[in-house]
């Protein structure tokens, strides 16, 4: 198995529509990644290489403060998003299987664009906040440009999907862009089974995700895990669980984890992902008509999964 590759630049930021012929290609393309794969690699999407980096290098140099520094925009301190902030590595929130010790990781969420949330604004991180505002918007509006193209290609009308999305960026729904940062692994350090991140499937509608070093491995029909490479300047892009569910299993949520480096490898591993969510009072119901899987609400049903992975309400 290896993971197609499709151009989106009919459909990228910088155009204003697409054609019904260019959307018709499309839609094809995403539909047999999302069914025979579940995901893909996006070309051309209006998203910059540059765009990344800078969120990376901003990101850095958040992650390499002292812990002191980050304490006060830690996850939980904020009264608009519980969500939203700074997981210190080692925190409970860490552990994507929980057959396996905590993920090696940390990491900045932005659940909310409220006005009223703090960010850090030091010397040494001017730039952070509208680095990351910018960032989360693009990858917004890529998302919600995939979305229609996925509907299409269901054969169902664009607002099945995209008006389960108006909320976004908001304390109403749960997308969230999430700056990661894997430190240099020490060997003395690791538990028995511990990982990067462990084995797990996303749980919302699509994931969105850069990264500047390997390790991702994808878990192929057959049961085997296949390393997936990092390529500069393409998104990768998967299902995630609500959308299998929502399309009764026609689009397919794919189990991945990140490995530790290999043996002699000290250096570090960045990734920015961008988890898509539906409105938490969205209703999702199986786009077909059938009766495969009970409605739900998208809130209820993050709640629960974010529940039997980390034991949190």
């Amino acid at each position: 198995m290896s993971i197609p590759v499709v151009d989106f630049g009919a459909y990228s930021l910088s155009e204003k529509d697409v054609t019904d012929e260019q959307l018709h290609n499309l839609s094809n393309e995403l539909k047999a990644a999302f069914t025979e794969v579940g995901f893909v690699f996006l070309k051309n999407t209006g998203i910059t290489q540059d765009e990344v980096a800078r969120v990376m290098d901003i990101s850095k140099k958040f992650f390499m403060q002292p812990d002191e520094l980050k304490q006060p925009f830690s996850s939980k301190s904020f009264a608009h998003n519980p969500n939203h902030g700074w997981v210190a590595r080692g925190n409970c929130f860490f552990r994507l299987n929980p057959r396996r010790p905590r993920d090696l990781k940390e990491a900045f969420h932005i659940t909310s664009l409220h006005p009223d949330m703090k960010w850090p604004s030091s010397d040494a991180l001017t730039g952070f906040q509208e680095i990351h505002t910018s960032f989360f918007q693009h990858c917004k509006d890529l998302s919600l440009r995939v979305l229609r193209v996925m509907s299409h290609s269901l054969g169902l009308d664009p607002e099945v999907f995209l008006s389960a999305h108006h909320l976004i960026g908001t304390e109403e729904n749960g997308t969230a862009l999430r700056s990661l940062y894997y430190q240099p692994v020490k060997n003395e350090e690791v538990k028995e089974g511990q990982l990067r991140c462990g084995e797990h499937s996303d749980y919302g509608t699509i994931t969105l995700l850069f990264q500047n070093a390997e390790g991702l491995q994808v878990r192929s029909r057959s049961g085997e895990f296949i390393s997936v490479p990092s390529i500069p300047g393409l998104v990768l892009l998967n299902i995630a669980d609500l959308l299998q569910r929502w399309t009764s299993d026609q689009f397919i949520s794919v189990i991945h984890r990140v490995l530790l480096p290999p043996a002699g490898d000290s250096g570090a591993r960045q990734s920015v992902a961008f988890f898509v969510h539906p409105d938490h009072e969205a209703v999702i119901t199986c786009c077909d008509g059938s009766d495969k899987y009970p409605p739900v609400t998208a809130g209820a049903y993050l709640k629960e999964r974010l529940k039997y992975s980390y034991g949190e309400s």
